[in-house]
């Protein structure tokens, strides 16, 4: 009984948090445009840095016969209360240089007033002003918890502004729009947090009476009131206001409220009869009121829009993701030592999860007993024969959250029997370290248990990726696995319509392969190295080909296949066909900027991003082509743009490696031969990139471990972690 009132007392607690917190920061972005309608008004003086209040009040007694005080507000507005000619009561805005009557004041509109009494109690008196308080508090330590992770995971506070891939859009945005509002926040809580302390009277209390010696007064020797020493060395921006004498008598005086301090002046003579400093309590209560409304800067008061609306994004995205979560939460229907094959799953954000459980659900349904869990719980189990490891990498080559652990645990955890075990890594070709975990997980399980397939890797969350690995798995373990797709991806939003401009006829290729140019129509910015993923059965299959942009169009390399599903689709358009597709940002693909020169390494249809690249390469950038084809005839579909990039000096050199007609001659034989030349070029901070297919990328990269063994330079990885070495194959 009693826990069951502490769950729903904690639950109302939550509920009733998120109300307030959901309440205020809609009345917060409203009340943001308040200080916005005051300071657009016409009522400050160009020149109000420059003047003096001995100027302000010399003009003002020319002008009125009697001034009651003055008072500057937080925009710098010049306010004064007289008494005209007339004999009339007057109180608005004044030119402060020359006493011009410039407006009435500002009276907070129904509207504003209605809202800003809602944002402090919601109405509920005392007890909203300690919810919206006690709220303002726990967003305070969400912010700064939120900040010592991200720096925790980032491993340093200099990493903490990095660059993040847009691979998920709440969590992109999450983290980003929570880095640009991270002190925003902060500085609207903290400052919530004191102006409700102040309300409670839970700060300390300033006295500004002042001790003064009447009887000592003196009316002589009396001066004009512009030269009165501190109202001539008192700028009129310092000023808070200024509060007139009642009467000509000796014992009324001018009460001077600066920034600082409180200063009581002798009406005629001058004399500063008493000072009081202000306690901090004061500065910070008129600084954190005007921190937390906007008054007096149209900046702040946007900034602080922004951040409060971005505290709604926070409460959606944060729902969004947790809820995604849950979905994807691990279940197990056996105990981790009855079964037989075990999954281990590292994912930061949960977009692994998915995969996981389709793979542990199927095993479940072919009769298998499967166990699944993170890779931070890895432990003994007594009778699994095949552990699957399925992992995103974090960051710059870091475990994910929920793997941290595993290659520690994995060094001091014995295991009972020796395991087969397989790898696969989950990332993104726009960062440079992809599926460095996955890598380094692999490298660590071949000391201590036998490896079932070789490590493979997923670009971008690809279904018809994983679903490859998942048929070599089943071929070679006889299990049946059937992976439902429509388990892993929504059917995606297809952005940029392409209509087709220029296309070659397959049969005129010995390869089979054709080049099709498209013009997007609204297309997001795009360049060479990008991808565009096509839907040929309009459903969540996608197919991902590499793009050249050359002369403003998407140009793109196919080889056709008889039973190919994307090369079907793509061949069956001709001249004017039009059709949707998705263009993928691949940063860790695009033509370095910076690299002395570039060598560019490619076989087959690889060539398709090169060819753009090398079509803006109008600076001129020394870049040097190692092309793999078949033979001759196989060179003819791309031999007259190669050459034109040849004659005007966009391509320094071409090397053609055409295996069937040279004994078996790859790239990496070429490579081979030209050791010196790709030596230099890492170590002169040149830039190597790769584009075709995996085979090729691994002979290639075994060549070029060879040729930094050969020449004593730094090991392969290195320039792959640093962007030296670059790929894009499939």
């Amino acid at each position: 009984m009693t826990i069951s009132i502490w769950r729903y007392s904690h639950l109302a607690l939550a509920v009733s948090s998120f109300v307030f917190i959901l309440l205020a920061s809609i009345t917060g972005i409203i009340l943001a445009f308040q200080p916005i309608s005051e300071q657009i008004q016409p009522f400050k003086s160009a020149d109000f840095e420059t003047i003096t209040v001995a100027e302000t009040i010399s003009t003002l007694k020319q002008t009125y016969p009697e001034i009651i005080d003055v008072q500057i507000d937080a925009n710098d507005f010049v306010l004064a209360s007289v008494i005209t000619h007339e004999g009339d009561s007057k109180t608005g805005y004044i030119n402060p240089k020359n006493a011009e009557f410039l407006g009435d004041k500002i009276d907070v509109s129904p509207f504003f007033q209605w809202v800003t009494n809602f944002h402090r109690s919601l109405f509920l008196k005392s007890t909203g002003r300690f919810f919206v308080g006690f709220c303002s508090f726990l967003l305070f330590l969400i912010a700064v918890s939120g900040s010592i992770l991200i720096v925790k995971r980032q491993r340093s506070f200099k990493k903490f502004f990095s660059k993040i891939i847009n691979e998920n859009f709440n969590q992109y945005w999450h983290i980003v729009l929570g880095r640009l509002s991270l002190i925003p926040i902060i500085i609207i809580t903290i400052s919530g947090v004191y102006v409700s302390l102040e309300k409670f009277d839970l700060l300390p209390t300033s006295n500004t009476t002042h001790n003064i010696d009447f009887d000592a007064i003196s009316a002589t020797p009396e001066l004009p009131v512009e030269d009165f020493a501190v109202f001539k060395n008192t700028q009129l921006s310092e000023v808070r206001a200024i509060e007139f004498p009642f009467s000509d008598d000796v014992e009324d005086y001018y009460t001077l409220a600066l920034t600082n301090q409180e200063v009581v002046i002798n009406q005629f003579t001058g004399e500063i009869l008493s000072e009081i400093k202000y306690p901090l309590v004061t500065f910070y209560s008129e600084l954190s009121l005007n921190l937390h409304t906007g008054k007096g800067s149209i900046l702040w008061s946007v900034i602080l829009a922004l951040a409060t609306a971005n505290i709604l994004f926070f409460i959606y995205s944060g729902f969004a993701m947790t809820v995604k979560r849950r979905k994807s939460k691990l279940k197990n229907k056996y105990k981790k030592d009855a079964c037989e094959f075990v999954i281990l799953v590292g994912s930061e954000n949960g977009s692994t999860l998915p995969f996981a459980n389709v793979l542990h659900e199927q095993l479940l349904e072919a009769g298998k007993k499967s166990y699944i869990t993170e890779l931070n719980n890895y432990t003994t189990f007594n009778k699994a024969e095949h552990l699957i490891i399925l992992t995103a990498t974090y960051g710059q080559g870091d475990p994910p959250t929920n793997g941290i652990k595993f290659l520690e645990l994995l060094k001091t955890t014995q295991q009972p029997r020796t395991l087969q075990y397989s790898v696969v890594g989950f990332g993104s070709y726009a960062y440079a370290d992809f599926c460095k975990f996955a890598l380094d997980v692999d490298k660590a399980m071949q000391t201590e248990f036998k490896q079932f397939l070789p490590v493979f890797t997923i670009n971008d969350k690809s279904v018809d990726a994983f679903k490859q690995w998942t048929n070599s798995w089943t071929e070679k373990i006889h299990v049946p696995v059937q992976i439902a797709e429509e388990k892993l991806v929504a059917k995606p939003k297809l952005t940029n319509s392409l209509t087709v401009v220029h296309k070659t006829d397959v049969a005129d290729n010995p390869d089979q392969t054709f080049i099709l140019t498209l013009k997007a129509k609204q297309a997001k910015r795009f360049v060479s190295g990008d991808l565009l993923a096509v839907y040929p059965a309009n459903d969540y299959r996608e197919r991902l080909y590499s793009i050249g942009k050359v002369d403003g169009h998407i140009q793109l390399s196919v080889k056709f296949y008889d039973n190919g599903l994307g090369s079907n689709f793509l061949n069956g358009f001709s001249l004017g066909s039009t059709f949707k597709a998705r263009i993928i940002n691949n940063a860790a693909f695009h033509f370095p900027k910076k690299a002395p020169h570039v060598v560019m390494i490619a076989n087959g249809t690889g060539i398709a991003p090169f060819l753009g690249m090398l079509n803006a390469n109008t600076k001129l950038k020394t870049v040097h082509l190692y092309f793999g084809l078949r033979t001759n005839e196989s060179y003819k579909l791309f031999k007259s743009q190669i050459e034109g990039y040849l004659n005007t000096q966009k391509l320094a050199r071409l090397e053609l490696a055409l295996s069937r007609e040279t004994n078996n001659n790859y790239v990496q034989n070429l490579l081979l031969r030209d050791s010196e030349f790709m030596a230099a070029t890492l170590k002169n901070k040149g830039v190597l990139m790769l584009c075709g297919s995996l085979a090729m990328q691994n002979d290639v990269l075994k060549t070029l471990e060879l040729i930094c063994e050969k020449h004593q330079l730094e090991g392969l990885h290195i320039y792959q972690q640093n962007g030296q070495i670059q790929s894009d194959c499939y």
